[in-house]
């Protein structure tokens, strides 16, 4: 659905980029609530509430894993919240793919908050609890390439949706500013979905001991934002 140039005058502008999404559609208010309950599924001690001291000291130290997963998951939803406030598109490959990313949200929420709880009591030497019991290193790579798969796929959905606006450019009748930035979120996206691959590929083929280092792939996405950033800004 095209605007007006009168319309379109009218549209907020935050950073440069006009915001043609300003209204609220069903789509986003779906999305919104899908990822509040993802997020709520991630509370600690869901289920369970303590009936003592002690298991409450052990449900607070849950709280580095839980502040790790809600930050990813808060990375998603901020980035589809900015898709859909810059080029507000609602067509059905749009919400085909937005569906798609709530679907894998939901099935990827728990594996991401076991390997942050694994991860952080290995780094502790157990001080730091975790309900999920990993019991050798082949497991550990296991949850490696369950976390890379789901970071390839939900990365990938957002450049796909990313990638549907540059299409639609000429017909959103994005600046030339605006369509930078579009390239550099594609470029990013397509960097971190490429790079969750990669680690999931590198974790189910390479010997144990390599495997388990397989998780220093995900450097590669700080480096490259930063490289991308400054590319773009020039």
């Amino acid at each position: 659905m095209t605007k007006t140039e009168s319309e379109k005058a009218n549209f907020p502008i935050d950073r440069g980029f006009t915001m043609r999404g300003i209204e609220i559609t069903r789509l986003e208010t779906f999305m919104d609530a899908a990822f509040a309950f993802a997020i709520t599924m991630l509370v600690i001690s869901v289920g369970t509430i303590p009936e003592n001291y002690s298991e409450l000291i052990i449900s607070l130290k849950e709280i580095p894993a839980c502040l790790c997963s809600f930050f990813i998951i808060m990375i998603f939803w901020f980035s589809h919240r900015t898709w859909s406030r810059r080029y507000g598109l609602e067509d059905m490959y749009t919400i085909v793919l937005s569906i798609g990313l709530i679907f894998i949200l939901l099935v990827f929420m728990y594996p991401l908050r076991l390997i942050f709880s694994a991860l952080f009591t290995g780094l502790s030497n157990g001080w730091l609890p975790s309900t999920f019991n990993v019991t050798s290193t082949g497991e550990l790579i296991g949850l490696y390439a369950i976390y890379g798969t789901g970071l390839f796929v939900m990365a990938g959905i957002l450049f796909l949706l990313y990638f549907r606006a540059f299409s639609k450019r000429n017909l959103l009748k994005l600046n030339q500013f605006e369509i930078n930035k579009t390239k550099s979120k594609l470029i990013f996206l397509g960097t971190v979905s490429f790079t969750g691959f990669v680690a999931a590929i590198l974790a189910l083929i390479l010997s144990e001991t390599l495997a388990s280092w397989s998780a220093l792939t995900y450097l590669a996405i700080p480096v490259s934002a930063i490289f991308i950033n400054r590319f773009y800004k020039k």
